[in-house]
């Protein structure tokens, strides 16, 4: 569950206050990136750093499925914004996984 939206494990394990930054920290990255015309990499035969970057799109988890749902998230290549709207899809995926991790150090005892 903690994958599936960013905080939720955190609220889970009853840490509201990180719950709540973590939330809303990655959604606010994620919908920036979508708002300057970022792409949602899906993985392309040939280039094999595009599953890196599809992985690294799917660990914003329901945000990702939301946005292809609603058709956003193409990507204009020729916005000055694009490297920029990617940078910040990419960097929201990655920081839910690694809250994921966190959730599951906590779980487990290894942190506070």
């Amino acid at each position: 569950l903690a994958w599936l939206f960013p905080g939720l494990g955190h609220l889970l394990l009853g840490r509201r206050s990180r719950a709540a930054v973590f939330a809303a920290v990655i959604t606010i990255g994620f919908v920036t990136g979508i708002l300057v015309e970022g792409e949602l990499i899906m993985p392309r035969a040939g280039d094999p750093l595009s599953f890196l970057a599809a992985l690294a799109n799917l660990g914003s988890g329901v945000l990702f499925f939301a946005a292809r749902f609603a058709h956003l998230g193409e990507g204009v290549v020729t916005a000055v914004s694009w490297e920029y709207g990617n940078t910040f899809l990419l960097t929201a995926g990655m920081m839910n996984l690694l809250l994921v991790l966190d959730t599951h150090d906590i779980a487990v005892g290894k942190k506070d």
